[in-house]
């Protein structure tokens, strides 16, 4: 700016003339040759506000370089049509099947239009009935947005979305705060019903392909009905080889953004060839389903069609139901190609060795596999390939009750802008997040991108791990803090799936309760737990990994009269684990389980590495031993009947891993 001042003669107070109030008016005295003047850029040509705020935005690239890919979006189209077909493959996501067609689709907000878009519409069918009303009305499609972006339609349209203190997207998901596992359903055909786990203490149950039909149609026209819905395209699986085109498409912002952070997020050049997804979801959880539909229980259903590799879910808002359904598609797809699913965290040592650690809530996995001298390859879905490892998922799904800075300084630092927080409490004039408060839920959560996690290896893949890990955090006090496991062990552990806690907080119960999970996952997994403990087995063996069995929980007795395990001997277990050097370790045999427990282990007391030791009452510990091999024994009972190949060897190699006595 120029300056501009008095002494310059610019205005001055003159004698002649008295304004309001007796005060002298002021007399501007403009000399030529010397005007003060405003140096910065000419005004806006803007004729309105509208336009003055359209000036503000920058328009985007429209396109990615093109490329010689094949495929839907090849480089031999021009780009007027490869959106057109863009259009078409989300229209043709969105139709109706009773009327063989999809909506009118344009691309945009709108609240943003103030005329009825100009768009190309192609009838894929020629409809069997009469049009209904939903072909007059345009469905705009809200496309791969930008965090930024969908924090504004958040805050604008979704009530209870905030910005926190730190930057996060404070969302609700409504009367859900969890999963609703009950609920759940897939499609037995013809195919699945010989391919899935069916009937007891699977976590599959039936639908037949009509209902299915009926609450796609339910979703579907809700979806339509609506002024805008949120599409992502987006990747499942890090390896390049085998990963998964999945296409989401929801009525909120705060899906969507779950969606952005949890799957692998595509450059603007793979969007441009992304094509006709491998998997599609249609998340109408806003709306219920129809109680008086056959196999309906309550107003919610989350529904898969592994044949149409569709999903639906109806009468639910909690996020995660998009993540651990498309977990369990995962589950089907991925061993068809003879890729081992797996429910674990993983990470890689400097030097190459990769580590899988399985465990129920509760028993350590989160904080043993963060390891600042090791990098994150995942928290929570992996594959195992020939390729080596590789993290399902683009983001972490963190638990968030009772979180600090001191005990989980990476999920705390994590929550920043562009990750979504889910049914916190927070002051509302500081915006600060109280983590202890279960006001709406205890199941409060944070998803973010796992690139805000400082030690996270990106691309998340590795090669073949060299040691699986499985935790159990055991509150009868029996199990040894570490045992190394047959492959037959490995196998019958994992089918288990074990772990043991305290039933609750109330004053005078102290008798822990045993769980028991198939593959620590059972909630996912499709095909029988012996399928992917084969599986494992055979990749352990080809690879030359090693099983180990890590108590986290009690030792000197049960939970009220033993002590828990101190973390820094766990870690020291870990350590060794990592280092090698635990396989070097003399061994000696368990009674009643066979566990092969080591004598030494530096940094940690050997009298702890033999439970035996740490009981003052030696038959109150082969009481709770007997009591805990007999649960054992009663879990296991569910598999005994299932055989895997042509004959049962591999079964009863399984079961003579298990408890003798």
């Amino acid at each position: 700016m120029a300056n501009c001042g008095i002494g310059n003669g610019e205005f001055s107070f003159g004698s002649s003339g008295v304004g309001q109030n007796g005060l002298a008016k002021i007399q501007t005295q403009r000399k030529e040759a010397d005007v003060c003047h405003d140096d910065s850029a000419a005004p806006v040509k803007a004729q309105t506000i509208d336009e003055l705020h359209s000036l503000q935005k920058k328009k985007s690239a429209p396109t990615t370089p093109l490329t010689d890919t094949q495929g839907a979006f090849a480089n031999n189209i021009s780009e007027i049509e490869r959106q057109k077909l863009q259009l078409q493959s989300i229209s043709a996501s969105l139709a109706s099947l009773t009327r063989e067609t999809g909506p009118k689709v344009v691309k945009g907000d709108p609240s943003r239009k103030h005329e009825a878009p100009k768009v190309t519409h192609v009838h894929h069918f020629t409809p069997t009935i009469a049009v209904s009303d939903s072909a007059l009305k345009f469905t705009h499609f809200l496309y791969n947005l930008s965090p930024a972006e969908l924090y504004e339609q958040a805050i604008k349209y979704e009530k209870g979305s905030f910005i926190t203190s730190t930057g996060a997207l404070a969302t609700l998901s409504g009367a859900k705060t969890g999963r609703s596992p009950r609920d759940k359903r897939v499609v037995k055909d013809e195919t699945t019903e010989d391919e899935l786990w069916w009937g007891k203490g699977s976590p599959n149950i039936e639908m037949d392909e009509h209902t299915f039909m009926v609450n796609r149609e339910r979703a579907v026209d809700y979806l339509n009905s609506l002024d805008k819905v949120f599409v992502n395209d987006q990747f499942l699986n890090w390896d390049p080889e085998h990963r998964i085109k999945v296409r989401i498409i929801s009525a909120r912002a705060y899906h969507s953004l779950f969606m952005h952070n949890m799957c692998i997020r595509p450059t603007p050049e793979e969007l441009e060839n992304f094509g006709t997804p491998d998997f599609t979801i249609y998340n109408a959880g806003q709306f219920p389903c129809n109680r008086y539909t056959h196999y309906m229980t309550t107003s919610t259903s989350i529904d898969l069609n592994l044949a149409r590799r569709e999903m639906v879910i109806l009468g639910t808002q909690y996020a995660g139901e998009m993540k651990k359904g498309l977990f369990s598609v995962m589950h089907y797809l991925m061993p068809k190609r003879q890729i081992l699913s797996l429910h674990s965290g993983c990470n890689i040592g400097k030097d190459g060795d990769v580590a899988l650690f399985f465990g129920l809530s509760g028993t350590g996995k989160t904080t043993l596999s963060t390891d600042h001298n090791r990098y994150l390859i995942g928290d929570d879905e992996h594959c195992w390939s020939e390729n080596g490892v590789s993290n399902i998922e683009g983001g972490c799904y963190a638990k968030c009750i009772d979180l600090s800075k001191e005990k989980e300084p990476d999920i705390w630092n994590a929550i920043k802008f562009g990750t979504v927080l889910e049914n916190v409490v927070f002051d509302e004039h500081t915006r600060e997040v109280d983590h202890s408060d279960k006001s709406v839920t205890e199941n409060t959560r944070a998803a973010y991108p796992i690139e805000y996690i400082p030690n996270a290896k990106i691309p998340c893949v590795g090669p073949h791990p060299k040691n699986v890990i499985l935790l159990a955090c055991d509150a009868f006090g029996v199990l040894p803090p570490v045992s190394k496991l047959s492959l037959a062990q490995t196998m019958y552990h994992f089918i288990s799936g074990y772990t043991a806690l305290v039933a609750g907080t109330e004053e005078g119960v102290k008798e822990p309760q045993a769980t028991f999970s198939a593959c620590f996952g059972a909630a996912f997994i499709m095909l029988h737990p012996t399928k992917y403990a084969a599986m494992l087995a055979e990749k352990m063996q080809k690879h030359g990994a090693t099983g180990w069995l890590v108590n986290t929980g009690w030792s000197g007795g049960s939970y009220g009269s033993g002590n828990r395990i101190k973390l820094a001997y766990t870690r020291r277990i870990i350590n060794a684990i990592h280092s090698g050097s635990l396989l070097e370790a003399n061994y000696k045999k368990t009674d009643v389980f066979g566990l092969e427990i080591p004598t030494e282990i530096e940094g940690v007391p050997s009298e702890i590495l033999d439970p035996v030791n740490t009981w003052p009452d030696k038959k109150a510990y082969n009481d709770t031993l007997l009591k805990l091999a007999g649960l054992f024994k009663k879990n296991f009972g569910g598999f005994t009947n299932y055989k895997i190949g042509k004959d049962s060897k591999l079964t009863e190699e399984i079961l003579a891993a298990g408890p003798i006595f």
